[in-house]
């Protein structure tokens, strides 16, 4: 059984708790690693075995539809993700395709879409696909090219897309479109497009080291109705960054399940590989590297689950996402790196690798993190400024309201309400307040000629 103290942690309620324990013992008993000669197959039943066994209630959101919330529960997600990531690639990449690919419905999808849908993806009879990248558009979804024109009680869809999961045996695929009402991004609209339809064809299918179903996709005069629409028209950028966003952090998570996997490996090889009259354990560099393995998975799950917890408090995560996700993924990689050519450590890393073609995680996370470091350091040099221009003033104030020593003062608020008062120490404010708590001003609404707030 796995070690499940991380799950302690104060960002976890009771019942996330309770399906920690209770997937990690289904998917032992249930779930086995290796690699599938027909990964089409072994798909389909992974698919199906999830929704018997109910798991696949957590990808989507709906109590009417059998889902275990109203809302996708990012924290469960991400310990789905992490539990079945560790027992086998497979597994993760059947449940976050159910959710990523039907996540759109939860979130814009109308009741007779949701009703048509997310019942069947929940019971594991209807898998799902996310058509959202071509050949010069992924990251930069603004640049997407397949387009969809209206005529008359349906729209008619043309071009490709590639790299779909899925692809090959989904039963429906959210497909991205550019609509044409505006340049860029705010002229896109997305669709719910079942590969019955004429025009629809399965032009390749892609091979990767990870073997999972993976294809490209094209659209020649493909008529789908419009009530197969999506969302508002010329809004798909944003169905398809909200449904990203739902997922991303389980991008980490996943990663997370693969290194634990790896460290689990790597201390079964470690106590057991004899070197030199000893086990390879008895060495200190190896000691060493175990050490910062350990440390590097434990650092990436608070990261991973801090932006969980964030969340599903309501708050955006886009830098605290990115975080996790690259941390989680490079500490994946190097731990299945220094694993050596054992058989099993082989075959997990090969099952692993798929988490990073999705993800795009490790560029565009430094250039998400990257870009809003200039805007956080501004924040925080702005905020000094305050602070310096704030100390004097907060001394006067206090002298006027004959408090002996600002260090003595216990804390609170100091207030001054006179417009005289201000105008004598050269600010321009009505009524105007500091709070000086723990040693330092923690607000300032105070202006003066000059000052940029």
């Amino acid at each position: 059984m796995a070690d499940h103290t991380h799950f302690d942690w104060p960002f976890f309620d009771a019942h996330h708790r309770v399906l920690a324990r209770e997937l990690d013992g289904w998917a032992a008993k249930n779930i086995h690693a290796g690699h599938e000669v027909d990964v089409d197959a072994a798909c389909r039943k992974l698919v199906r075995q999830l929704g018997e066994a109910g798991w696949l209630k957590y990808a989507i959101g709906g109590k009417e539809y059998g889902a275990s919330s109203d809302a996708i529960d990012t924290r469960a997600i991400c310990i789905v993700r992490e539990t079945l990531a560790r027992h086998s690639g497979l597994a993760d990449f059947a449940f976050a395709m159910q959710g990523l690919g039907s996540g759109a419905i939860t979130l814009f999808g109308t009741p007779a879409q949701k009703s048509q849908y997310l019942t069947r993806v929940r019971e594991g009879s209807l898998i799902a696909a996310f058509a959202l990248s071509e050949p010069d558009a992924g990251s930069d979804v603004a640049a997407l090219r397949c387009e969809a024109r209206r005529e008359g009680d349906a729209f008619v869809l043309n071009g490709e897309k590639t790299w779909i999961s899925n692809g090959g045996i989904a039963d429906f695929y959210v497909v991205f479109a550019r609509t044409g009402e505006e340049p860029g991004a705010r002229g896109i609209t997305a669709f719910i497009v079942e590969p019955g339809a004429r025009g629809f064809a399965i032009a390749e299918r892609i091979d990767v080291m990870a073997p999972h179903p993976l294809a490209r996709i094209t659209f020649t005069d493909c008529r789908i109705p419009a009530s197969q629409l999506l969302g508002e028209p010329a809004q798909g950028f944003k169905v398809a960054m909200a449904t990203l966003d739902v997922f991303r952090t389980s991008v980490a998570a996943a990663a997370l399940g693969f290194a634990r996997c790896a460290l689990h490996e790597a201390l079964r090889r470690a106590t057991s590989r004899k070197m030199f009259g000893q086990t390879l354990a008895d060495f200190q560099l190896t000691q060493a590297k175990l050490a910062s393995m350990a440390t590097s998975i434990d650092a990436a799950a608070l990261l991973t689950y801090r932006a969980a917890w964030l969340r599903d408090q309501g708050q955006r995560v886009t830098v605290e996402a990115a975080m996790a996700k690259l941390t989680a993924t490079e500490t994946a990689q190097h731990d299945f790196e220094i694993n050596g050519g054992g058989a099993d450590a082989s075959n997990r890393e090969r099952g692993g690798k798929y988490f990073a073609e999705p993800a795009r995680s490790r560029e565009i996370n430094f250039h998400v993190n990257g870009r809003q470091a200039p805007a956080a350091f501004r924040d925080e040099i702005r905020e000094r400024e305050l602070q310096a221009f704030a100390a004097p003033v907060f001394h006067k104030i206090v002298e006027n309201l004959q408090i002996a020593r600002v260090e003595n003062y216990p804390g609170g608020i100091a207030i001054a309400k006179t417009h005289e008062y201000f105008r004598a120490i050269g600010m321009r404010w009505g009524s105007s307040r500091l709070r000086f708590r723990n040693g330092r001003f923690s607000h300032v609404n105070l202006r003066v000629p000059g000052m940029r707030r």
